[in-house]
């Protein structure tokens, strides 16, 4: 990957789930090192602190919307939106640390605008593709794909004032193995390419990689890593709040982010879901920081 400047932003969310601790996800990944490793590997790296997140008030629930928190996440994902978009006028390497995967909805508004056609890996047990009709909980984390498609509410398809962020035909989900019944609907009818554990399994990680990397390559001029720390298994990775048995292994995953270092592709990218209060130690922060050295370049 070429030595260009990487900004760090941390998204202290928690707001689009119910597993309280997923908020000091980005101090948790700051506490493994991130910095002073990606540093080691010779970036200069900027640590541009938290985006401010609007917290609920009693006062104004959305007793209207089945979507929790609707009003204070799409605030959210503005302020978030408006950090991204000036490290990319810089030119910087956009890494967002999460915080709960809601905050794809700010980051990826904030990214996409400065291509034509962002391509997106979406690397995660879960689709991320729910709406207000589809989704079991109304909790907005299940819905930052679809989103980021144009499809959801508009107080949140229209972060940034445009939509949509992204094509179906441009998305890769690397990993999923729990997805709801509106969300196999979508990806079967939008065309979006998928992975799942079965199939990663029977193809090998590498392949997998190799032809996401393809398919992209040919249809994108810029490509967004995704990273769901609950795409690994439970055992690998214990501090997510959704977690999937039979996930991706550390060494599969690994192998993946050195793919992706080797093909020098990815443009931008963000850690979601490490939550340090249900967590064994440090050990997922630590594990997200892991991968990221490998996706920056470090020797395997």
């Amino acid at each position: 990957m070429m030595k260009k400047d990487i900004s760090i932003i941390g998204v202290p969310i928690e707001l689009g789930q119910s597993v309280a601790g997923v908020s000091k996800g980005p101090d948790a990944i700051r506490k493994a090192g991130i910095q002073q490793r990606l540093e080691n590997l010779s970036y200069r790296v900027h640590d541009v602190g938290d985006v401010e997140i609007d917290q609920p008030n009693s006062k104004n629930i959305q007793s209207k919307s089945k979507l929790k928190h609707l009003n204070e996440i799409a605030m959210s994902s503005e302020r978030v939106a408006k950090v991204v978009d000036k490290v990319m006028d810089k030119q910087d390497f956009p890494l967002v640390l999460g915080g709960d995967h809601s905050m794809a909805i700010g980051s990826i508004a904030g990214i996409a605008k400065h291509y034509e056609n962002l391509g997106v890996i979406w690397y995660d047990a879960h689709g991320d593709l729910n709406d207000a009709e589809t989704s079991p909980s109304g909790n907005i984390h299940g819905m930052p794909l679809a989103v980021n498609m144009g499809i959801g509410h508009e107080k949140l398809t229209h972060i940034l004032d445009y939509q949509p962020k992204i094509k179906p035909e441009h998305i890769v989900i690397i990993g999923a193995r729990s997805l709801d019944d509106g969300e196999k609907e979508l990806i079967k009818n939008r065309g979006i390419r998928m992975y799942t554990m079965s199939e990663i399994k029977k193809l090998g990680i590498e392949k997998v990689m190799t032809e996401t990397i393809t398919y992209l390559q040919n249809v994108t001029d810029g490509i967004h890593l995704s990273l769901d720390l609950d795409a690994l298994d439970p055992s690998e990775t214990p501090g997510v709040g959704t977690p999937a048995d039979g996930g991706i292994s550390f060494e599969d995953s690994s192998i993946a982010m050195t793919v992706l270092s080797k093909a020098d592709v990815v443009t931008s990218a963000e850690l979601v879901e490490v939550n340090p209060v249900i967590d064994q130690g440090n050990k997922t922060a630590e594990i997200a920081v892991d991968l990221t050295e490998l996706l920056f370049g470090k020797e395997k």
